[in-house]
């Protein structure tokens, strides 16, 4: 392929919502509450790898055997994204480093006491709620994995109580805000410099499309008809959806494969549409720098990928799409996942009304 609402709002799929791609079985409710994990989470997360790295071996073979098998389940059985492995592969990896310490070297030694110790002490170390939701959903998602694989006779897991993670509204731009950050990113793209017009083609897609940074990123120059406006996206759960978008986003598409992708393609670089500086493909932490340094330029609140998503599906149901249609658009498997936005909307609602209405 090659070729919505308002100009700037052709949104469609918004938000990496942890509720939209969860591991199969007794702990998709858990993986819903918990993928999201806070800073402090993922500064744990990353020097809980580096021990991983070091402690590995040290793993018995029957654990280490099982952490191995399970990684592979969530790959080829449930098709989750690769960032959803590697985070509940690791949280078990630690939940068994654990446990060997406390003397295990067979999954039947851990019973549910070994696995409130560990939780205990993520706590102790400051973990954030979310992190250590998401780690109890983890060992729940193994042991319900090793039972029905027959590596255990009883889950000790089914018991394992997590923090409840508060549900937060998520960040939403005002119209006129993300407007503006569109109009800076168009703008600063203006002198046809291959890096701008990137970033513009990278806005108006992440807004005009409400697609996720990893999907961004994966897109393919084949994957977009410029004459339909639509983007064929893969997301959670390796799902295929076609997603629309506006006339902006169109434009700065365009410009960006007619001036922009030509002047970085080199011989390595692929199918990829958007290209980085080397000729390889751009990669999610570019996309997000790339953001932030626009919200900067348009003089608006500090927002990432992810809330621009949040922003065009607010923006869409503010204007009358149906939740079942913005669901689509979004990819969410759960109408619930969607609905949150209608919150977002009644709360802005609510605020014009008592800033506007005197008897309010």
């Amino acid at each position: 392929m090659h070729g919505g609402p308002s100009p700037h709002t052709g949104a469609v799929d918004l938000a990496k919502t942890p509720q939209d791609a969860a591991p199969h079985g007794a702990a998709a409710a858990d993986h819903r509450a918990a993928d999201v994990s806070a800073d402090d989470g993922r500064v744990a997360d990353r020097r809980d790898a580096g021990a991983s790295h070091r402690e590995r071996a040290v793993l018995p073979v029957p654990l280490q055997d099982a952490l191995d098998d399970f990684a592979g389940h969530l790959e080829v059985a449930q098709g989750v994204s690769a960032h959803t492995v590697r985070a509940y592969t690791g949280d078990v990896e630690a939940m068994l480093r654990h446990a060997v310490r406390h003397g295990a070297g067979t999954l039947a030694d851990l019973d549910l006491a070994t696995l409130r110790s560990w939780l205990t002490v993520q706590s102790e170390r400051g973990l954030a709620r979310a992190t250590l939701a998401r780690r109890g959903a983890a060992a729940r998602a193994f042991f319900d994995w090793a039972r029905r694989a027959r590596l255990v006779e009883t889950d000790p897991a089914v018991r394992l109580a997590s923090p409840r993670v508060p549900r937060t509204l998520p960040t939403v731009l005002a119209e006129d805000a993300a407007a503006r950050l569109l109009d800076a990113a168009r703008d600063a793209a203006s002198d046809g410099a291959p890096a701008r017009l990137r970033e513009w083609a990278a806005a108006e897609l992440l807004y005009g499309a409400g697609v996720r940074v990893g999907e961004l990123a994966g897109v393919d120059v084949d994957d977009v008809d410029l004459g339909q406006r639509v983007v064929r996206v893969l997301g959670k759960g390796s799902k295929e959806r076609m997603v629309p978008f506006g006339v902006p986003a169109g434009r700065a598409v365009r410009l960006w494969l007619d001036d922009g992708r030509p002047a970085l393609v080199t011989a390595r670089t692929g199918p990829a549409l958007l290209v980085g500086d080397r000729g390889g493909r751009w990669g999610q932490r570019q996309v997000r720098e790339a953001v932030h340094r626009l919200a900067r330029a348009a003089g608006v609140e500090d927002v990432a990928p992810h809330d621009l998503r949040h922003s065009a599906a607010t923006h869409l149901l503010a204007g009358g799409s149906d939740l079942r249609s913005v669901q689509e658009i979004l990819g969410h498997s759960s109408l619930a996942t969607t609905q949150r936005y209608t919150h977002v909307t009644a709360e802005r609602l609510r605020s014009s009304f008592e800033q506007a209405f005197p008897r309010a």
